[in-house]
């Protein structure tokens, strides 16, 4: 496997940090493979994320929203030949959206992997479970490889030193409250998360809250209700999501709805409680050690995140 493209069409933060574990754990069992990157949106691994050293370069066809448009099957290919590119080895679909993934397989490959259609697009049959990408490729290449986990040793020590100035005490619970996808209503009340707040700083522990500083009116509000809490981000010079993360890896416990904001505090890989209305939880929450997942779906058989209590949340604390 000289190189490896990876095919993502999400087009938030939230989805790129989540193919951290699965392209470290790729690069680590082939070491000498060249990685190459195609999103339908923004790179951010060149962006926003660069902080967190992924190292894997980008596949740039000039062609914007990648897979979205059916007149790129027609070109695709011609693209990348122009470009005088070697054929990839290994194609990596990690979308399922069937025109998209006919509109990928015209690029040049000997070996193509995609869970669309029941992975009836896979170059070589195999033992597939849907979603469990790293465990299906495995099969597919006949290899077992090792998953490794985005460690916080990875991020520079400015960020690591500059979080502990910020937070530098003991008993920070973090809460993340703001949906970055317009699209759909994933936010719990603020109401709800002003009562659980309260009900924090009354137990001696200090509430964090992780808003843009734009969010000028929002934080107003915060302030004003609850004095004692924090925004760390907004006594600093620095900003960037692995600042986030170093941050988060102060806490006691982190509280977040479904955004960037509680993928960048699952790096950290804290305590963490995750809110879920109408996105799945079983695909975005966070794989690590110790997560509490309420899933207003599950629970109530409701795709309001709001039918999620107060009390539901502070009792899992």
């Amino acid at each position: 496997m000289k190189k490896i493209l990876l095919y993502n069409s999400g087009g938030g933060l939230g989805d790129s940090i989540q193919l951290f574990d699965l392209i470290l754990s790729l690069q680590n069992h082939f070491k000498s493979s060249e990685f190459f990157y195609l999103g339908a949106h923004e790179n951010h691994f060149q962006g926003k994320l660069k902080e967190f050293n992924i190292n894997i370069k980008t596949l740039d066809l000039g062609l914007k929203y990648f897979g979205f448009r059916w007149w790129h099957f027609l070109i695709a290919k011609k693209r990348y030949i122009n470009q005088d590119l070697e054929k990839m080895d290994l194609i990596i679909d990690l979308q399922s959206k069937l025109r998209n993934t006919i509109i990928l397989n015209k690029i040049p490959h000997d070996h193509f992997y995609s869970s669309t259609y029941g992975f009836k697009f896979c170059t070589k049959k195999a033992e597939y479970s849907s979603g469990e990408h790293l465990r299906n490729l495995s099969n597919f290449l006949n290899t077992n490889i090792r998953i490794l986990r985005f460690n916080l040793n990875n991020l520079e020590d400015k960020y690591k030193l500059e979080a502990k100035r910020l937070l530098p005490d003991k008993n920070y619970i973090g809460f993340s409250l703001t949906q970055g996808n317009v699209y759909r209503k994933k936010s719990w009340s603020i109401d709800n998360f002003m009562d659980l707040a309260t009900k924090i700083d009354e137990k001696s522990m200090i509430p964090v809250f992780f808003i843009e500083k734009e969010e000028i009116e929002l934080v107003n509000e915060i302030k004003s209700k609850l004095p004692s809490a924090l925004f760390p981000e907004h006594h600093s010079n620095i900003s960037c999501p692995a600042l986030v993360t170093a941050l988060t890896s102060r806490l006691n416990l982190g509280i977040s709805v479904d955004n960037g904001i509680m993928h960048m505090m699952g790096l950290a890989n804290i305590p963490m409680i995750v809110l879920f209305g109408p996105t799945d939880s079983e695909k975005f929450a966070p794989k690590i050690n110790s997560i509490k997942i309420l899933d207003s779906k599950i629970m109530y058989k409701s795709k309001d995140i709001n039918s999620i209590t107060v009390h539901d949340v502070f009792r899992q604390i």
